[in-house]
């Protein structure tokens, strides 16, 4: 019997490389949990090769690879080893509705176009009727914009003269935040792979380790990201905090553009331990 063999003479598989090399150091999961910041069911799937428990085969081999290290396994045997086993025992499940690529995703509906025309042409018709009245009275010149117009109907609010005073009673309309663009950064509290593509493609597809940042291309088309570990990334926009893109409990693809995370809000800032 070598040391790539089982007692039975088969050869050994990922799993029980790791499952033996954890119990010769009195380690249990949880301990291997703690250590890699891997969920539980993942380390089991990866021991008993349940891979169809697992998001994917680059998530069943980032696992092994750091189930491997934390053990002080040779991590390119471990993987040597997974390699065959998918080969043989993985099927890609299909693809989940709200991980579909943005690019494959279909325009709106016939229904809500023929709302939107119908819309625009009433529109267009209420518009004609006012400058129609007004070129029948002669006392009244048209000089009405459209804006006007509409402000008229009560479907917009009226446009406030510039160097008006707000009318008494009332206060002034509050101005737009401003400001559009910024810095995204995606740093790593763990080992989590990230894809992040915009309209032209995929940008890039990694494994981030504990510590690691990267910065979203400021040039990027509506920038997406498309990670199975949400929870394992600090997303900052130019140095401020944004509130967490999601859970452990599943898979996301979210938009990381300026604008996109300007909408989310900032993290909620945890409170310092009583002293």
């Amino acid at each position: 019997m070598t040391d790539g063999e089982g007692t039975t003479g088969t050869p050994r598989t990922a799993g029980m490389m790791l499952r033996q090399a954890r119990e010769a150091q009195g380690l249990t999961l949880s301990d291997i949990a703690q250590r890699t910041r891997i969920p539980l069911r993942h380390l089991e799937a990866v021991e008993d090769g349940k891979f169809q428990a697992l998001p994917s085969i680059t998530y069943a081999m980032g696992f092994g690879r750091s189930y491997a290290r934390a053990v002080g396994v040779d991590e390119t045997e471990v993987a040597r080893a997974l390699r065959a086993e998918l080969a043989i025992s993985y099927q890609r499940p299909e693809p989940l509705q709200d991980l579909e690529p943005i690019g494959e995703r279909r325009g709106p509906s016939m229904g809500a176009t023929a709302i939107g025309a119908a819309v625009a042409i009433v529109l267009l018709l209420i518009v004609g009727v006012y400058f129609g009245t007004s070129l029948l009275r002669k006392d009244d010149p048209v000089t009405a914009p459209a804006a006007t117009v509409a402000a008229d109907l009560g479907m917009l609010p009226p446009t406030p003269t510039p160097g008006a005073a707000p009318a008494a009673g009332g206060a002034a309309p509050a101005a737009v935040p401003a400001g559009s663009g910024g810095q995204v950064a995606l740093t790593a509290t763990g080992s989590v792979w990230i894809r992040v593509f915009d309209d032209g493609g995929t940008i890039t597809n990694r494994e981030l380790k504990p510590g690691e940042r990267y910065d979203v291309p400021m040039t990027a088309k509506n920038p997406q990201i498309r990670t199975g570990r949400p929870d394992l990334l600090t997303v900052t926009l130019n140095g401020s905090n944004i509130a967490p893109l999601g859970t452990a409990e599943r898979a996301i693809t979210v938009g990381v553009s300026a604008d996109a995370l300007r909408a989310r809000g900032t993290a909620t800032p945890t409170p310092a331990p009583a002293g």
